[in-house]
């Protein structure tokens, strides 16, 4: 099907405007910047192939969440099935270029959160279970209400609101002490 310059404007409308927050939450779901990277370039395909299915007037931010999350279940049930793969000139070449020092790469997520939240605060929201971190980061990062997050998380909003309860009361007892420095309490 051809597309015409208006279906393109009004996708450029929509849905690009939410590629920061879509980013973010890709990089707390997978750990990996890259691996964010391509997730929202994978939502962005599939939104653009089905935006003529997307209603006009309603959250386009929920709708493209609902892919991304979609996306990423789906990219980790495949994962998940598929056999261990390696390649034989990697083997090969791992023998022959081995350093001895191991590399890090959680110092990589490290350094994208360093400007958007305090260490202690990263942290503590990367410790709680994972969906209790799912609602807080919807809720209170990415200002979702608690329709859009039930929607979104496919529950009722009733248990939206008891994990966003229990999620900050977890955050509260961890970061007791950092918000008696910053002068909080």
């Amino acid at each position: 099907m051809i597309k015409s310059s208006r279906f393109y404007d009004e996708f450029n409308k929509e849905a690009i405007p939410h590629r920061a927050a879509l980013l973010n939450f890709a990089i707390r779901m997978t750990g990996n910047e890259d691996d964010a990277n391509d997730l929202v370039q994978e939502t962005y395909l599939r939104a653009f192939r089905f935006f003529d299915k997307f209603e006009g007037g309603t959250n386009c931010k929920a709708w493209l969440f609902r892919i991304l999350k979609n996306t990423f279940i789906n990219a980790y049930r495949k994962e998940k099935k598929e056999p261990n793969k390696v390649d034989y000139e990697d083997i090969e070449n791992f023998y022959e270029n081995t350093k001895p020092s191991n590399t890090d790469d959680s110092h990589l997520e490290r350094e994208i959160f360093d400007n958007l939240l305090d260490d202690e605060v990263s942290e503590a929201i990367q410790t709680l279970p994972e969906d209790f971190r799912t609602v807080v980061i919807l809720s209170d990062i990415e200002g979702f209400t608690y329709d859009e997050i039930a929607d979104f998380i496919n529950c009722p909003v009733g248990t939206v609101r008891s994990r966003l309860h229990r999620a900050r009361k977890m955050l509260y007892s961890k970061l007791y002490t950092y918000a008696d420095d910053k002068g909080y309490i």
